[in-house]
């Protein structure tokens, strides 16, 4: 079954994930802020591009975002020709930006009130998660909202799963943020110390990844860590903004959170060496620095 639909934000997630949908033959109309962007799109897609959220999501059964942050998020939805003023009633909005949990319930009761359901639903796996399909998206909102959403987010998902109400998807998120800062920053920790140890890094990681050690950060990421090179994946800058969610939260909740907090601080040395746009393996780079000097 096709649908009418929008997607709303043509970054490097939403780029793909648009294209995904109208691949599967929905019909798809793009807003993007930068309009190039959403003209290449539909050149390239077929869909239709508009200069307005608010007229993308016109008559549209589903919206689909991506954005920013939680300001951006706001502007798209009930700011100034914001999509949730034109969206049909009993229509769903899905948020794929990593947000906070408040803005997330914050918006869903403004859906609500208009008789539009909400769904947060931020995704994992990168740029190449996009591009391939295979994207994991933790959900929150509405049980109905979220089946009838299904099946088009399983056009660029290999995962998918509703973890409770609204907000429930960006606190999922916020835990794999934690998860992932803790294993990246014990991989450059282990990089540094085979490499102080006059070890052959990349033969250990062979070694040791077949082992209880492995991990998706290893797999992918300590060759080119080895090498240098950080434009691969998810940016510092990115990471710092999903960190500061997660921190935030915690003073909320009381979860007690040392590790995370105190790998952001070392994201925060990164982004002082001029690595806002390194991906987040370059936390190797700070301990490299410490040896040079």
């Amino acid at each position: 079954m096709t649908h009418k639909v929008s997607f709303i934000g043509l970054g490097v997630m939403g780029y793909p994930m648009a294209g995904h949908l109208a691949r599967a033959g929905h019909s798809v109309t793009v807003y993007n802020r930068t309009s190039e962007k959403a003209q290449k799109w539909s050149a390239e897609y077929g869909g239709r591009a508009v200069a307005s959220p608010a007229a993308a999501a016109e008559g549209a059964d589903f919206v689909f975002c991506c954005v920013g942050n939680d300001d951006d998020l706001r502007s798209v939805t009930t700011g100034t020709n914001g999509a949730f003023g034109t969206m049909l009633p009993g229509s769903v909005f899905v948020d794929h930006t990593t947000t906070s949990a408040e803005v997330a319930r914050e918006l869903a009761v403004e859906a609500g009130n208009r008789d539009i359901a909400f769904v947060d639903a931020p995704v994992s796996g990168g740029q190449a998660g996009a591009e391939n399909g295979q994207l994991t998206v933790m959900m929150g909102g509405d049980e109905k909202a979220v089946k009838r959403a299904a099946p088009l987010i399983d056009c660029y998902a290999r995962m998918q799963a509703r973890l409770g109400q609204a907000g429930s998807g960006q606190l999922a998120k916020m835990v794999n943020q934690v998860c992932i800062a803790g294993v990246v920053q014990g991989l450059a920790e282990a990089l540094h110390f085979a490499e102080r140890s006059g070890l052959d890094a990349g033969a250990v990681m062979d070694v040791i990844s077949k082992g209880a050690a492995q991990s998706w950060q290893m797999d992918n990421r300590a060759a080119t860590m080895i090498e240098g090179k950080f434009d691969y994946g998810f940016a510092v800058d990115w990471m710092r903004k999903d960190l500061g969610f997660v921190l935030n939260e915690a003073r909320r909740n009381g979860a007690h959170l040392p590790l995370t907090a105190l790998v952001d601080q070392f994201y925060s040395e990164v982004q002082g060496l001029g690595g806002g746009r390194w991906d987040t393996s370059s936390l190797i780079v700070p301990l490299r620095r410490l040896r040079e000097h």
